[in-house]
């Protein structure tokens, strides 16, 4: 079975996040970069179908010389193989441009399945792996919590979780699947996994070698822009309330009766 997985690189959850000064976006300087989490999900379910039919796994993102070490995360896990798209002329590209790049690249490539994190935490648009559906004029499933491919590999039954619900779709490959957290528990890259990975050649293309043109992927063609970016408001500082349990309850049932004005 040959297994595509798309991968984004994303600033690390638990690092601080400093914002430009003109409020054009995120200021990365010295920031933690990391494989977006879902997109480790992603990574483990290819893996996991790998083991179950055989065939190759790689990884293939967009984006900066940098995105290299989140591919060699996915290496480290297991991946064969990943290809990174990397030119300046995405800049400023939204999230369907990227879609359309990476179906570009994933047609170059023989695939039988893609997939993809449900959404990438620094924006959480999930967008792109829907998008990269349409234009790969293939099946999808969004949002998978349980996947059970069938003996042979041609196709999938998956579970939504959906409110008041689950819903069960049967999904012929190849298709495009986006899978939630609760697919899977994401294996650890072993010490001979992380070794390898630095040393597998991670090859690179730019749109010229894809016959994309900027005006179609890039920033002219972006049908979102971003305005502007800027931080949460200051969370006003707590009140302590002092005294016995009793002094306690009256002082907060007078604090929501005469300053938040929720109770009557």
């Amino acid at each position: 079975m040959n297994i595509i997985v798309c991968i984004k690189q994303v600033p690390d959850t638990e690092a601080p996040i400093r914002i430009k000064a003109d409020g054009s976006g995120i200021d990365d300087t010295g920031l933690t970069l990391v494989m977006n989490y879902y997109d480790e999900h992603a990574t483990e379910a290819g893996l996991r179908l790998r083991e179950q039919f055989g065939g190759t796994v790689t990884l293939v993102s967009v984006g900066a010389e940098r995105v290299k070490e989140a591919l060699r995360t996915g290496l480290a896990m297991g991946a064969d193989d990943a290809l990174l798209v990397s030119d300046p002329a995405l800049a400023g590209a939204d999230h369907l441009g990227i879609a359309r790049v990476l179906a570009a690249v994933i047609r170059t490539l023989p695939h039988d399945v893609v997939i993809c994190g449900k959404l990438s935490t620094d924006d959480n648009a999930a967008t792109v792996g829907a998008a990269l559906a349409e234009y790969l004029s293939l099946p999808q499933a969004t949002a998978i919590a349980h996947l059970d491919v069938d003996g042979g590999g041609a196709g999938a039954v998956v579970h939504r979780e959906v409110e008041g619900g689950v819903e069960v779709l049967a999904v012929p490959f190849p298709a495009v699947l986006t899978v939630e957290r609760s697919l899977n528990e994401p294996r650890y890259p072993s010490l001979p996994g992380i070794m390898k990975a630095r040393r597998k050649e991670i090859k690179t293309v730019t749109l010229e070698h894809l016959g994309l043109d900027a005006a179609d992927v890039g920033m002219a063609a972006a049908r979102a822009t971003l305005v502007r970016l800027s931080p949460p408001p200051a969370r006003k500082a707590g009140r302590i309330v002092e005294g016995d349990a009793a002094q306690a309850v009256s002082a907060i049932i007078s604090f929501l009766k005469d300053e938040a004005k929720v109770l009557s």
